[in-house]
């Protein structure tokens, strides 16, 4: 095998002088003394405008705050104007007034609705207490509250189902061992 001979053309030798190339170009320093002295004097008077800029700004927002204090603008004041200006705005656009419109058509109907759903509701009670099952109960009911009734000490006779349910309550509230002991007491003298 024959030595290898370096050459123009061989990879190794081309990438580091490429690499000793580009290391010692400064791409950051292709701008001369006088053009950074130039930027820099340019960066001193900007940062100086600025921190004047910030001098005027405080004094104006002092002066701003001072103006309104002295009006009786306060903070609470500009906010409630600002949301009645904004809720005035909202009422008069006209994406508040479609749902405005449409919200209250939607009430309407849901209104008309509820009060054929209570009609419809009355009307099957009204069927149902009408119905011979309602009738039977209503009667097994109005007997087990008279029979309730005498055994109670009250009359036999069948009143008005709320009639009963006040003597049925009467009666209870008389049995009670508050009223027993009482009684007992009053007895014993």
């Amino acid at each position: 095998m024959e030595p290898r001979q370096q050459g123009l053309l061989d990879n190794e030798a081309l990438k580091e002088v490429d690499e000793d190339m580009v290391s010692e170009v400064d791409l950051n320093n292709m701008i001369t003394d006088e053009e950074r002295e130039e930027m820099q004097n340019e960066l001193t008077k900007l940062e100086e405008e600025i921190a004047t800029l910030k001098q005027v700004l405080d004094s104006k927002e002092k002066r701003h705050s001072d103006l309104k204090e002295k009006l009786g603008i306060t903070p609470l004041g500009e906010l409630r104007h600002n949301f009645s200006k904004n809720w005035n705005d909202v009422q008069s656009s006209t994406a508040y007034k479609k749902t405005s419109e449409t919200l209250s058509t939607a009430g309407q109907k849901t209104t008309v609705a509820f009060s054929n759903l209570g009609t419809a509701i009355s009307r099957k009670f009204g069927d149902m207490r009408n119905s011979p099952s309602f009738k039977s109960f209503e009667e097994k009911v109005e007997t087990t509250v008279s029979s309730i009734k005498s055994k109670v000490g009250g009359t036999g006779g069948a009143g008005s189902f709320e009639e009963v349910l006040s003597s049925a309550a009467n009666a209870s509230a008389q049995n009670t061992p508050s009223n027993n002991v009482t009684e007992s007491s009053e007895n014993t003298c």
